[in-house]
């Protein structure tokens, strides 16, 4: 289709949730009132990193007037998770993090509950602690799963019993030892990425009413109501259709929020009091401790090149610190282990990702889903080479750029891409080659750095999407859909694909927040592949209510369908300029014949989506023979910053971004999303980390020893761009870019840094204190 004959694709709009949010009246869960039964609930955490639990007292909390239930391991002996099953509601005989929730109390009052909760009594016995991946790798390392050959988990993950492995993804294309013998330079090396946090304005709240009915409702702050539903059924034994998760707005997930996480502990406390609601919401604390945070990265780097600058083989061995539990996390190193050549055609590749345990917290989905932490080593890497062979590092990447038709490190062929452009868009707009303008103090620098990357959806290949539309008296709609809103401009994604169907102008259009009783099934809001998803599903509802529409409208007048077509809400002929039926006409009452019969019924369109064309068996010693991902988004991103020596501290002075979109459903939320992403980005590669004491403890676990970015950082002259090359099954030629645009920044200012001083930072973030030690190393 013509991008001239879209009227609502492709134009930009007004969010469809923006008043609502912007006046307060948006409805967040812990804005729920749940009644005066409602009750709370505190949470016993381990004090221990690595512990085994020899005996747990309960007797003296539960003697306290007001308490109703205290819950522990020995209520709920499961274990639950989405990929690999190594979490139990409560621990039965170890800790194996600190903080990790121990036991729960559920009491009248929030202060009861948090006075009942110092008196369980926990007599621990301490265990060795593993806190470093290439430690916990060796043979002599202590077990953190011992149980591990016994955990339940999906087939395309590898678990290595007797070790702390939880999974490798293994890939071997062409012959990696032969070309580095036929190339005319290699570099090798190591980086390091560290565990960094979500961060989401709104903590995690969940609450939870079990009735004497037999069912569980659930209100939870959640990117994944459906999926919660499903693992929460089969973790407690309880049949799906018994549980009801409502899904409300969501003040930010950025993928911590995927799967289940203290959601469960809403559910067993709810089971031990019928007919009382109960409500936890994390502190932000609690938000460092105990819900998942991004996995610390230790990646080997060997590329080899040809003068031309022709990269013609790649060594890339991923050590991910998964934390304690990799039920999540093991996917994210899997994801990874299959992209991790990056956006670039190379023939001979070796790729090892291991899922490691240690005593951290446990690791899950995080914005970029483990792109960003490879691409830091493989984009610096690739700025580093660059350099060594004499070739411009945006050239080198434009050479080596993968194009359509080249195969990716698992075999498959690449897809439509626009790479080249979005690379060239990028350098254009940061004006690439030409020095910056000179700094006013004498002690500060500034220099460029460039990024280019790539990101594919990761979900099982079974993952699917499904829509209703139902009409009312007034032609109006309704879209009852399970995406999850998570302020990216879905609604109005949905809207303005349903609009452009059914030609309905947007204020006639609704779309429902979740709800698992009321909304058709979504896998997760995970993975930017919502929009590509779920929109072919609102788009194949919309078809099939517009059919309908076609089909009453022919029958009641005797028109050829193929003369009919819609638009602004009404039915009209190619053939009679003066025809026209409005569908508040006929869409719930249908059409009046004249002897006094009807034609129609209610309108209601029903679309599924499912990718049928994926697979995720592969052989796991080479991951050739499947087709793991759907497809890839590509982009590029730049940098200009100054950087004072006498501080080290770094400013950004302006960014450029761009991504093929495939299509912009709505543009200008699209580069919100660009400078959204870049901001975030930002955060993770100047000042994010989580410090670790030797015990296992978080040493940064608020907003006072954790920085991330505020208003007075970001830069005054941003350029997102957006480049459409259409994804062939994408509703109207789109793919998602959500997490995408945070991917280019750690790499794009570390490239800058050494463009600026000469001084290369391995490990983020490029804190001022590591510029000045760097400085100070370069000349001694």
């Amino acid at each position: 289709m013509k991008e001239l004959e879209l009227k609502y694709v492709g134009h930009d709009a007004v969010r469809l949730d923006g008043l609502e949010k912007i006046t307060g009246t948006a409805k967040y869960v812990d804005d729920i009132d749940l009644g005066p039964a409602t009750l709370y609930v505190s949470i016993l955490r381990s004090p221990y990193a690595h512990a085994i639990i020899k005996k747990i007292d309960t007797s003296k909390a539960e003697a306290l007037d007001g308490v109703y239930a205290v819950v522990t391991g020995k209520d709920f002996p499961y274990r639950y998770g989405l990929y690999l099953k190594d979490n139990y509601v409560f621990p039965l005989d170890r800790v194996r993090y600190v903080g990790q929730h121990v036991a729960a109390v559920v009491a009248a009052t929030q202060e009861i509950a948090d006075e009942a909760v110092k008196l369980i009594e926990v007599e621990y016995e301490p265990l060795p602690v593993i806190q470093d991946p290439l430690v916990a790798i060796k043979e002599d390392a202590p077990l953190i799963h011992p149980d591990l050959g016994n955990y339940e988990v999906v087939p395309w993950l590898y678990p290595q019993p007797g070790t702390n492995i939880a999974h490798v993804r293994k890939i071997r294309k062409g012959n990696v030892e032969e070309a580095f013998k036929e190339a005319d330079f290699i570099l090798e090396d190591w980086y390091v990425v560290p565990h960094v946090v979500h961060a989401p304005i709104e903590t995690h709240v969940s609450a939870a009413l079990y009735t004497p009915d037999g069912r569980l409702t659930m209100w939870n702050s959640s990117q994944s109501p459906h999926t919660q539903r499903n693992i929460i059924a089969r973790s407690f034994k309880m049949k799906h259709k018994d549980i009801r998760v409502i899904a409300p707005y969501v003040g930010g997930g950025f993928g911590g929020k995927a799967g289940v996480n203290m959601e469960v502990v809403a559910a067993a406390c709810a089971l031990k009091v019928p007919g009382h609601p109960v409500k936890i919401r994390y502190t932000r604390k609690e938000e460092f401790y105990d819900t998942s945070m991004r996995q610390e990265l230790h990646a080997y780097i060997k590329m080899g090149v040809k003068k031309d600058g022709t990269i013609v083989a790649l060594k890339h061995q991923l050590y991910w610190d998964v934390g304690a539990s990799a039920e999540y996390g093991s996917n994210v190193v899997n994801a990874t282990g299959f992209s991790a050549i990056g956006p670039y055609r190379i023939p001979n590749v070796w790729i090892d990702s291991f899922a490691i345990y240690t005593n951290r917290p446990p690791c899950g989905a995080y914005r970029g889903f483990g792109y960003s932490e490879f691409h830091f080593g493989l984009e610096s890497h690739m700025d580093r080479v660059a350099k060594a062979i004499g070739m411009d590092p945006v050239e080198f990447r434009k050479k080596n750029a993968i194009q359509e038709g080249d195969t990716v490190a698992y075999g498959v062929e690449m897809g439509p891409t626009g790479i080249l452009k979005c690379i060239d868009e990028v350098a254009k707009a940061i004006e690439w080659g030409k020095p910056s303008e000179p700094p006013k103090e004498p002690h500060k620098v500034r220099a460029k750095g460039f990024a280019a990357v790539w990101k594919a959806p990761a979900m099982p290949a079974n993952e699917s999407s499904a829509a209703f539309i139902k009409f009312s008296e007034d032609g109006s709609i309704n879209i009852l859909v399970s995406g999850m809103e998570l302020g990216q401009g879905f609604l109005t994604a949905m809207a303005k694909i349903a609009a452009e169907e059914l030609s309905l102008p947007l204020e006639k259009i609704r779309v429902e927040l979740p709800d698992t009783d009321r909304n058709p099934y979504e896998w997760q809001t995970v993975a930017s592949h919502v929009t590509w998803s779920c929109g072919n599903a609102v788009r194949r509802a919309a078809i099939d209510a517009r059919e309908q529409i076609l089909d009453v409208i022919s029958r009641a007048y005797y028109i050829e369908k193929a003369n009919l077509y819609l638009e602004d809400g009404k039915v009209k002929c190619y053939t009679k300029p003066d025809f026209e039926v409005p569908f508040e006409s006929f869409v719930i009452d249908g059409v009046q014949m004249p002897d006094g019969t009807y034609r129609g019924g209610p309108i209601l369109g029903r679309g599924s989506f499912m990718p049928e064309f994926t697979s995720a068996k592969v052989n796991p010693e080479t991951g050739q023979g499947g087709h793991p991902n759907v497809h890839y988004t590509t982009g590029a991103g730049a940098v200009e910053i100054e950087i004072d020596t006498e501080t080290g501290r770094i400013r950004v002075l302006r960014m450029a971004e761009a991504f093929d979109a495939g299509k912009a459903i709505n543009p200008d939320i699209v580069k919100q999303q660009i400078t959204g992403g870049f901001v975030q980005g930002l955060g993770t590669a100047l000042w994010e980390e989580v410090k670790f004491a030797e015990d296992g403890r978080i040493l940064n676990p608020n907003f006072t020893d954790y920085k991330i970015p505020t208003a007075l950082d970001v830069p005054r002259e941003m350029h997102p761009i957006i480049v459409e090359v259409p994804q062939p099954d994408g509703p109207f030629g789109a793919r998602g870019i959500a997490e995408h645009t945070m991917i280019p920044v750690m790499p794009a200012v570390a490239n800058a840094v050494e463009n600026a001083l000469g001084v290369r930072i391995k490990n983020p973030p490029l804190t001022a204190e590591k510029i000045i030690k760097a400085l100070k190393e370069k000349t001694a």
